[in-house]
Parts: C-alpha cells; structure tokens; sequence
C-alpha cells in the first residue's frame, strides 16, 4: 500500500520474479534411456485433434495449420494482459519412476514444465526460437504420485508462441482404481460456529469428500478443512471419503466435536459477523484527500492508522505521528485525534496501528530490533490508546534465507524476529488484541508455486515468504485480508492462472485460503486452511487507488460464491463459508474521494 502520490502503483514483484527466473533459466537433464515399457503417455501432443485434451487458460489457445513442425497442426496460444497463454494436460503416470518430457515450440520466452511430480517439478525454457526448437526436462515422480500435469505457457506482454509434437515418454501408470479409506480423521479445537478437521493423506486420491451427520458438505483437495456454519453448543460427527475418476471411497470412520458455547471463537477481538476493514491515511496526505478520524462513517468496523514506520530499515524503532499541517492542511489536533479514537471505540469499533506499507521496509534481522519493536509499537499503541496492530510489510520486508524451506519451521532471523515480536505483544495485551495482516499475493498464494529461493537457489526469496508468519500466528490472528490487487497473475487449485480486476480473481485466491494448498506443490508441505471468520480480501476502494479496482456487481459476485456458492463462474470454490469475515479496502480516504462506492456496496449486501 502505497504511502503517497495520487494512487498505487504496482509493486512490480511478479515483474521482479520472472526476472530472477529468465536470469536463471532452467538445466536441460540429460534423458534417462527409455525401458521397454515406456511409452509416448501425453494425449494429442501434436494438436492433430485440435485442443482434445488440453485446457488453455483465458481461452488463449488455438489449433492453426501454420507453422508447424510435424503433421498438419500445431498450438498457437497468445498471452494477452496478465495472462501468460498456459496450455495444460494431465497425465496419469507410475509412482517413483523416470519421464521425459519434450515439445517443438517456436516464439520468444516459450515455457515447458511438469507439475505436481511428487518429488521437484521442473521446466525448461527459451528465450527466442524464430524456428522450431525442441525443448527437453526430465523428473522422476514421488513415491505416491499416479498422474502429473504438463503444460507450455509463454510470458506476459510477448507475442504468441507455438507449440507441438509434445510427448511424455516413461512408464504408463496402473488403471485408476478407487482410494483407499482415509484413516487418522481428528478434530481441533472448535468455536462456537466451525470445527477444523484434518486425516492422512490416501494415495490416489485427486481430493475429498466431507460429511457431516451422514450429509455431505464439502469436497476438497488437501487433507485439511474448517467445518463453518455450525450452532454454539452442539455437538456433531464428521466423516471423509476418498475420491479420484474410479469413484468414492467408503466413509472413515467417524470424528465426534462439540463447539463452544456462544461467542466468535478464538482470535475474534469482538469484532461482527462481518467486518469492513479500511486504511486511514492518518500520517500523510497523497491526491485523495485528509480524512478526520471523526469524519470516519460507522460502516468502518476496522480502522488501520496509516502507518507507522521505521527509523530506518533494521533499527526496528517503529515511529507514527499525524500528518503535518503543512501537507494536511484540515488535519485535527493530537488531542482530538485521540478523543475521536476513544469514541469509535466506544461505538464499538477497532483501531488499529499499521506497520509498514510501500515505503516503510522493516527488517526484524537482529534480537536487538526484534526486541525495540515490541518497545516501540507498545509505545504507539498506548499513547493512542489502539486495539492492536496490523502487519502491513511490503518489499524487502520479509524474504527467505537460502535454504530455509519449510514454512513450519522458519529459520531465517527476519521471519523468527517477527513471530517472536508479535507473540510478545499478543501476550502482553492479552485475547483481546487485534491482530491482523495484508500481504500481497506474492508473499502469500504464489507460494503454491514457489516457495523462497528455491531448491536450487535463482528464485525470487520472497516467493511465499509471509506463510510462515501466517502459520505460527494463525491461533493468534484476529484477520488475514490479502491484497488483491497490484498483482500479477496468480495461479489458483485448478492450476490455472487468474488475474486481478474480477470476482474470478478473488474467488480463487480466497478459495485458497479456505482450503489450504500444498507450499511449492510439496504434498506433504500443507498450508492448512484458516477459519473463515479469520479471513477476508482487499480490494482497491476505487480506479485511482490501485491497479485491479473491482466493480461493485463483481464483488457481490465474489461474495455469492464464497458465502453461498452462486455466481461462482468457471472457478468452483472447494467449500461454502458463510462466515467469511468481510472485506478490506485501500483505503478509506480513497472510499470518501469515490462518494463512498464500496463501503455503500458492502452495507448493502450484509444489511450494514
């Protein structure tokens, strides 16, 4: 989020990520020789019965007669805005076994790769083939893995590219056969309306199905999900299935939870059932106007002071005063500041101190920093007298050390500082802290794909790099809103790639982190699913504020989905979650200079 000037500008991370990876490239393996059993497994790899079997994202690809390599067809598939033209198959394969993966392709920046190997998915690529160039990876599959997913995808802003004879040579995998039972189902620590489940993993299943009382209520891929939607003070019986295209498994056996009595369960801070949350550009002035805390309309329910900032980049000294007369001309008193906070909490609202933004880098790298801002931030905390913090790191902030590839167990100093600062100031404030976070997608759904520098270094490290911080707080996290927008495009569960702007983007990026996924496509490395009261997403309050500004008709769209799963479009949610929180804009003063759209918008759908 942008501190000043007339609007948001991209933070340009995607951009800086390709970068690294064009810079990096990837090795051509040398190919295993092929068994006697190995076989050409790719379907329709040189596109002479059109697009069968593929699935080309936007509607970007194209079966054309010219150019080709082989036969009479070939792909062309043509990246247009955010869309990179990614073509994709899945292939069933035989665990822990040796592939080869080849394609002719032709244009500028041509992408070729496998995912969901089970062991390290790989690709290869070329920076500029005028005529055809075959292009060749090989990767072994996981001890479990019965079908992978091959795809070809150009890059953003180049012209199309072509593609054929693809194939996908090594061993065909068994006839697909109905899942095993899953076993180990268990229940956490309910709330008053939601239950998370977790099982193990049952080899050859493509996803789930949960029941609860004997009803079905959701299907999902990962092997974790939060019941929602549930009474206080009841007691229920869960059960789960195994499915793939063989069919269902039996029912595990039965998990019995009673959820708590009353209230909004752990981490609420008493916030409603569903919360508006905005950034107040208290501590400066850009083109879209000072805005009085006073002069805050009661639809906010959540208020973030924009922001507090760093002496400089590792001191830690956390700093926040009110914009300067100078520059806010209708700025209030220090005084009536305070008053007016006083005031909206007393109508039962939340105010909030929001740590970083665009310009305020903080890196937590020594125990010295860690330690000044706890000091710090307890200092502006209680001057003003504020409900808690939001973590509003950006840039440089938070990046991965070498090597540190576990989201579960962090070990580089920035990431550790950070947990341990915030768990200090949870517990000095106590449960009633409200502690919230706006990442960008970068740092956090990218992280599906990649996740820190990777297993060979050459990725961009801070790929992934808030889901550590998510996951050790996550008992402690009043409310994740991801920022939706000044994003590229990002790829969702159905492993296809969506961009910003409409309720498909939000769909699918809320959707994962409703569901949980699998950090860098490492399935026995989940990112369980976060309690939906725990969860919203942040949108542009209007054109000026950022790129991917959303209409109101498409967010009522996104909210239809998530909440009742109607409007859902092609991307179809893993879950319903009536409980999702609300949403977050950027900002509020942003909200008032648009005659207050998407706060009106947002009343109106909850009944606000």
């Amino acid at each position: 989020m942008e501190r000043s000037g007339p609007a948001l500008r991209p933070s340009g991370l995607l951009a800086a990520f390709s970068a690294v990876v064009l810079a990096t490239g990837a090795l051509l393996a040398t190919a295993p020789a092929a068994g006697a059993a190995d076989a050409d497994l790719a379907r329709n790899g040189g596109f002479e019965a059109g697009l069968d079997g593929w699935s080309c994202s936007g509607g970007s690809g194209a079966v054309v007669s010219t150019p080709v390599h082989g036969g009479s067809s070939a792909l062309k598939a043509t990246p247009a805005g955010s869309d990179n033209a990614r073509c994709s198959q899945t292939v069933t394969v035989k665990p822990d076994s040796a592939y080869t993966l080849s394609a002719w392709v032709q244009g500028s920046y041509v992408y070729l790769g496998a995912s969901g190997t089970g062991t390290t998915d790989v690709s290869t690529w070329t920076q500029s083939a005028g005529a055809y160039k075959q292009l060749t990876t090989t990767f072994r599959t996981g001890p479990s893995t019965t079908s992978v997913t091959v795809y070809t995808h150009g890059w953003y802003g180049t012209p199309a590219y072509y593609a054929d004879d693809l194939t996908l040579v090594g061993p065909g995998g068994a006839p697909v056969t109905v899942p095993a039972t899953p076993t180990g189902l268990r229940a956490g620590t309910a709330t008053a309306s939601s239950v998370p489940l977790s099982w193990t993993a049952s080899a050859g299943a493509t996803g789930y199905r949960v029941y609860r009382n004997g009803t079905k209520i959701l299907d999902t891929t990962g092997t974790s999900v939060t019941a929602t939607g549930l009474a206080a003070s009841s007691a229920y019986s869960f059960q789960v299935t195994a499915v793939n295209a063989a069919g269902e498994s039996a029912k595990s056996g039965a998990v019995s939870a009673t959820t708590a009595a009353g209230g909004g369960g752990g981490g609420d801070a008493g916030l409603p059932a569903h919360a508006l949350v905005g950034y107040l550009h208290s501590s400066f002035a850009n083109g879209s106007g000072y805005t009085r805390m006073a002069d805050v309309p009661d639809s906010w329910d959540v208020i973030n002071l924009a922001f507090g900032e760093p002496t400089s980049v590792t001191s830690g000294d956390i700093r926040f005063s009110l914009c300067p007369v100078a520059e806010c001309p209708g700025v209030e008193t220090e005084a009536e500041f305070k008053a007016a906070i006083k005031a909206k909490q007393a109508a039962g609202k939340k105010v909030l101190i929001s740590i970083g933004g665009q310009n305020g880098q903080v890196q937590l790298a020594s125990t010295a920093a860690r330690d000044t801002f706890v000091t710090s931030v307890s200092k502006i905390i209680d001057t003003y007298g504020l409900d808690g913090l939001d973590i509003d790191f950006e840039g440089h902030s938070l990046s991965l050390a070498t090597g540190d590839t576990d989201f579960r167990s962090p070990t580089t100093p920035v990431i550790v500082n950070l947990i341990s600062a915030v768990k200090t100031l949870k517990a000095k404030y106590g449960d009633d802290f409200v502690l919230t976070m706006a990442p960008e997608t970068f740092f956090v759904q990218l992280g599906y794909q990649y996740y820190g520098s990777g297993p060979w270094g050459g990725q961009d490290p801070r790929a992934g790099a808030y889901l550590p911080v998510i996951h050790a707080l996550r008992d402690d996290l009043t409310l994740l809103h991801v920022q939706d927008y000044n994003s590229g495009s990002i790829m969702g569960l159905d492993n296809q790639y969506h961009s910003m702007g409409g309720a498909d983007f939000h769909i699918a990026m809320t959707d994962m982190l409703l569901t949980g996924f699998p950090v860098a496509g490492d399935q026995s490395r989940v990112f369980p699913a976060l309690r939906p009261e725990q969860v919203a997403f942040g949108l542009p309050a209007s054109t000026q504020a950022g790129n991917g500004h959303t209409s109101p008709a498409e967010v009522t769209k996104a909210l239809n989905c998530l909440t009742k799963k109607t409007d859902c479009g092609t991307y179809q949610t893993h879950g319903t979650w009536s409980g999702l929180r609300g949403l977050m804009t950027w900002s509020i003063n942003w909200d008032r200079f648009n005659n207050w759209e998407f706060s009106k918008n947002f009343d109106a759908y909850f009944g606000g």
